[in-house]
Parts: structure tokens; sequence; C-alpha cells
């Protein structure tokens, strides 16, 4: 028997950017009555169109269904989106989407929990292209019976939903760290092609090799977390001294060319200092604990706790 969008719950969305639009549209396919609500009405016309309804303000959208799901850039906005709603959200649950930090989630949290609104943090791993189809990932945190209760609406959202545990900054934390590898990927590749400019090379003839040492990531990552793991940090290969002094050749052709190579240096200086305290000839992995501001290093295995799929 089709399920209809009569017998499916109503889900209201804060927030009708390019990730928003995805989301609602991924609830509407599955049959959910959906509520948008953007501080720009006409970003809502389109879903309209698509069988959504808008509400005028943030406060009757979060009025109109028991979910409400916030996504827009940052906390400062939902803040702002939810103080301005507050009172409609009580008794109600409330599921950001929206990326930041860690801290910012527990707070928001801490307030949720002030107004009598029930809370999830949640963080979208994939484009909006993926939304709705088996490709999506999606991070929760939060109370696991919040969790359990809309699992099933969820699931709309397509793809492999995972539950973090109750802390709610969890799924920010998981966020960041993975944006982290993103972004300082991407950064890794943007100066390699400055540099490779900078000695007349096209950046045609650089990608092919560039694709290969890209294709060793995979087995450099499997190796950094056999080493955190296992506290095994052996390696007689590619050891941190070596890794060091291949940093040192790209900094100094780097600012030999006029390019910042300040991202290195500070990966460097950290390898510098495991490399001082004796542990110059084991992985690179060891390097972690030569990262924190205070020089105290990382408590092996901190905050570990597994996490379960929908």
């Amino acid at each position: 028997m089709t399920t209809t969008t009569a017998t499916r719950a109503p889900v209201t969305i804060l927030g009708t950017g390019p990730m928003g639009q995805a989301l609602a549209r991924a609830f509407l396919k599955a049959g959910h009555a959906t509520t948008v609500w953007n501080r720009t009405a006409a970003k809502t016309e389109a879903l309209v169109a698509e069988g959504a309804s808008a509400a005028p303000t943030a406060a009757e959208a979060a009025a109109a269904s028991p979910l409400v799901i916030v996504c827009v850039l940052d906390y400062d906005a939902v803040q702002t989106i939810t103080e301005s709603a507050a009172s409609a959200l009580k008794g109600r649950t409330l599921v950001s989407l929206t990326a930041d930090s860690p801290e910012r989630a527990r707070a928001m949290a801490a307030w949720a929990s002030g107004h009598g609104i029930d809370y999830l943090d949640g963080s979208i791993m994939t484009p909006t292209v993926t939304i709705g189809g088996p490709d999506a990932v999606l991070l929760y945190s939060g109370p696991e019976p919040v969790y359990r209760a809309h699992r099933d609406t969820l699931e709309a959202l397509g793809g492999t939903g995972t539950y973090l545990g109750a802390d709610p900054g969890r799924a920010a934390a998981y966020d960041v760290a993975l944006l982290g590898i993103a972004w300082t990927s991407v950064s890794a590749i943007i100066h390699a092609f400055a540099l490779a400019r900078a000695e007349n090379i096209a950046p045609g003839d650089l990608a092919p090799f560039a694709q290969g040492i890209l294709g060793m990531l995979p087995a450099f990552g499997t190796e950094i977390v056999r080493n955190l793991e296992t506290g095994d940090f052996r390696d007689d290969v590619s050891n941190t001294t070596s890794i060091a002094a291949g940093m040192e050749h790209v900094i100094q052709a780097s600012e030999a060319r006029g390019i910042d190579a300040a991202s290195l240096r500070g990966a460097h200086a950290a390898a510098r200092r495991a490399i001082d305290a004796g542990h110059g000839r084991e992985s690179i992995a060891r390097v972690i604990d030569f990262l924190t501001l205070d020089g105290t290093g990382l408590s092996a295995g901190a905050g570990r706790t597994p996490g379960h799929r929908r």
C-alpha cells in the first residue's frame, strides 16, 4: 500500500538556500507535507510550485510541524531565526543541519533545552545533489530518544544516517574534522598548481602525476588510523624525519618563487617538534601529539564512542 502525505509526519524547513531546497524536495518526494520559510520569500516560490507550503514567518512555519529543520549559513543565523520562533518551537523537535563548531552546537542544545524544545544537531557530509538519494551521508547527535522518534521521517533524506551519541556537539566535531581533510587537501592542490605555474609547468602536464599522488592518500590514511588505534608508530620506510625534509624542500621552492607556504610551514613546525622530542624515526601520525596549541598533546582515543546507522 502506498503511504500518502496524509499519513506521513509533516516537516518544516527553515532556510531555503541550495541545501535547504534539496532537503525540502526530498521530504516532498517522500510524501511529507512540507512547510518552508526563508528570510527572502522569493526563494520559496519554486518549492511552493512543487507542493510545499510557504509561511510568512519562521514562527508560523515552526508551528506547522512537529519536526523543524533549520539549515542556514551558521549558528548566528540559527540563533536569530530560532529566537524569533522560540514560543512556536516549544514542545517540538528542532534539528539543526547547519555547519558550525561543536561548541556552538552544544550552546544551541542548551538554549533549546531551556525553552522546552527537543534538539538534535546534524551534519550533511555530501553535496546537495545526493540528498534524497542513496549516496547521501548525514550524521546526527543529541538525545537518542529524540533521534529515534524522528528517524523514520529523517530517512526521507536518503542514503546513510548515522547516530553518533548523546553529546549534541559530536556531529559537528565529525563535520569539522572531515572538512579539515577536504579544505586542507584542496588548499594543497591549489598550492601545487601555483608552484607548477611558477616553474612554467602547464596544469595539464602536472595533472596526471597529481592524480597519482592523490591516489596514495587513502593508504596513508589507513596506516595513520592503524598507528593511532594500536599505538604502534614504528615506520622504517617513510618516517617523520624524511617527511619533514620533503616539506622543507617544498617550502624553500615555494618561497623562492614568492609563493606563500605558511600552511606547510605550520605542518613542518609540528613535525620538527616531534623530531626534537625523539620521534623522528616514527610515523608521521606521531605529530598529532604536537599539534595542540598548549603543547600538551591529545590523549589517545579521547572521545571515542561508536555510532550506529539508521
